[in-house]
């Protein structure tokens, strides 16, 4: 069995579109899991919740589904670009698109794995992007892998037989292998990637051989762009597109 790992797309409907048809490309999928952040920041909310019920998914919310779905009030976010995006998704959301996001767990176990969007620990706000804070969170799950999102970054911890965390490679050139050490592990994300490379990114887990592959996918950037200029989304958020920042 084949599963696609999909996080933060963001309601970015060019880059899902894109993603999706790669994975048909590469064959028969089981299922996608999705990790979170499915809407804020782009254009497409209703589209992308939509294009995403069209397919077999299991997927777990993140802290901008909360917000975009009215669970909590988006003005108390830091981030003021961040807090208008959301405040204009959620005025363009059906009833039954903010219902669905409403009921979306914030985890999901699945076999040997556990899917959150942030962290084990926290699951909607915390980041796992250093070795110190990885190490903690092999504390709080019982699975052998953990599937997050939230940073926009592919990335791979490792806990090792002496207790000590340490960095693994994901990209396109280089699969994680699964064996018996835990592992948290991030596929980037699908809508705003913040790794320096623009184009979307996902993964695909290989049940039978065990193997975690990243794969990178080009999508029409401008046109995202020219629908949030449309909406009137914040500046930064149209810019920082095409720079994967």
């Amino acid at each position: 069995m084949k599963y696609a790992l999909l996080a933060d797309i963001h309601s970015n409907l060019e880059a899902l579109t894109a993603v999706l048809e790669d994975i048909e490309r590469r064959g028969s999928i089981e299922e996608l899991w999705v990790l979170g952040d499915i809407v804020g920041y782009g254009p497409d909310p209703s589209e992308c919740i939509k294009l995403l019920r069209s397919r077999k998914h299991i997927a777990v919310s993140g802290n901008h589904d909360v917000f975009c779905s009215g669970k909590m009030d988006a003005r108390y976010l830091l981030n003021p670009e961040a807090a208008t995006a959301c405040l204009w998704t959620e005025r363009v959301l059906s009833a039954e698109d903010i219902e669905y996001l409403k009921n979306l767990p914030e985890i999901v176990e699945r076999d040997d794995f556990m899917l959150v969007h942030g962290s084990p620990r926290d699951p909607l706000w915390e980041y796992v992007m250093s070795l110190s804070v990885a190490l903690i969170n092999f504390d709080y799950f019982r699975s052998k892998y953990c599937l997050v999102g939230h940073s926009h970054m592919p990335l791979v911890f490792k806990l090792g037989e002496d207790g000590h965390c340490i960095n693994l490679p994901l990209s396109e050139s280089v699969g994680v292998v699964l064996g018996k050490h835990k592992m948290i592990i991030n596929p980037g994300g699908v809508g705003q990637p913040r790794d320096g490379d623009p184009r979307a990114s996902y993964a695909i887990y290989d049940s039978e051989a065990k193997v975690i592959r990243l794969h990178r996918v080009p999508y029409d950037i401008k046109l995202t762009q020219q629908k949030m200029v449309k909406r009137n989304l914040p500046v930064r958020l149209i810019s920082r597109l095409e720079k994967g920042l």
